[in-house]
């Protein structure tokens, strides 16, 4: 995975915006009706189904970037591990779950600046989540297994994302819920060309990567639900990513 951007003060300070910082007083009107904040939040809060948790659930939250849907999983499990292969984004992480918030700069023009400061919701039980670097192409035998796997964000960014799905199987308990949530921004300085799942045409007709992410799964879980979840990340005061990312719902079989 091309991680040297990851690993960068911009990115950081980004992506700490992105996860704790981004309220309504940092982006257009626009962006906030049409409900783009809170991402990873809703990542939690709207795709997982609370009423297959069981009770001392162990949820993996795989890419996990800076860690705030990893501690929005600790509202409903007893264990959960983040895990991210950039090294600067699981030290901030580590740093939040030991202090409980962390200070950062994001940019608002040019080389002008604004301190923030990115703070966990204080009823999070901190001690339920551990952090570490990995990659999700590679993850360690004993990880697993679990009864929720998040990954968001995390596919298109995979030099090899088949490799990452045809481990979920094992990684999960029968029952267990898988969300997978991506915008499919195919990238070939991510993911070569030949390793994409969807975003091109073979046979003469479009190949889409939803379809090709079924196929794979299709032995191991059925497809439960999907829907969009739009979001925002913030460059500066007046510039922003806008995507609308599908999340699909898989239950291990």
């Amino acid at each position: 995975m091309a991680s040297s951007f990851y690993e960068t003060d911009k990115a950081l300070s980004e992506y700490l915006l992105f996860h704790y910082g981004l309220t309504k007083e940092l982006v257009p009107p626009i962006l906030r009706e049409i409900g783009a904040l809170d991402f990873p939040v809703r990542c939690v809060n709207e795709c997982l189904d609370q009423s297959r948790i069981p009770p001392n659930a162990r949820a993996l939250d795989l890419g996990c970037a800076v860690g705030r849907a990893t501690f929005e999983l600790a509202r409903l499990c007893k264990n959960v591990i983040g895990i991210d292969f950039s090294q600067s984004f699981i030290t901030a992480s580590e740093y939040l779950k030991a202090h409980g918030s962390i200070p950062f700069e994001c940019v608002e023009e040019g080389e002008l600046t604004l301190k923030y400061r990115a703070s966990v919701p204080p009823d999070i039980d901190r001690t339920r989540v551990i952090f570490e670097t990995g990659d999700a192409q590679a993850l360690r035998s004993d990880l697993g297994p679990f009864d929720v796997v998040l990954m968001a964000n995390l596919i298109d960014r995979l030099r090899d994302p088949r490799k990452c799905l045809n481990r979920l199987p094992h990684l999960l308990k029968c029952g267990g819920q898988l969300i997978l949530i991506s915008p499919y921004t195919w990238m070939v300085e991510y993911t070569p060309y030949e390793n994409w799942l969807g975003g091109f045409t073979r046979a003469g007709g479009p190949v889409r990567t939803l379809e090709t992410i079924k196929e794979i799964l299709a032995p191991d879980f059925d497809l439960a639900n999907l829907k969009d979840l739009p979001f925002v990340i913030r460059e500066h005061a007046r510039k922003f990513q806008f995507s609308i990312a599908q999340a699909s719902v898989w239950l291990r079989k």
